[in-house]
């Protein structure tokens, strides 16, 4: 392999700029901060709310008459 092709690998910070939480990874970067995480993603949590998708589900099922 020839040397000072890759770029320096290091151990990385990763934070949460929305509930603060951080963790370790490997990257190029020595630091990342991210908008959301897994312990603040609403996926991830269960408080995910498919308001509009319900809308559109009876509107298409008034539309066409279903049931």
């Amino acid at each position: 392999m020839k040397k000072d092709v890759h770029p320096k690998y290091y151990r990385c910070v990763v934070t949460c700029v929305s509930c603060g939480a951080t963790f370790e990874t490997g990257s190029t970067a020595k630091e990342i901060k991210v908008d959301t995480c897994s312990n603040c993603h609403p996926f991830y949590t269960g408080k995910q709310r498919y308001v509009q998708a319900d809308g559109r589900v009876d509107r298409f099922n008034r539309k066409y008459g279903l049931k």
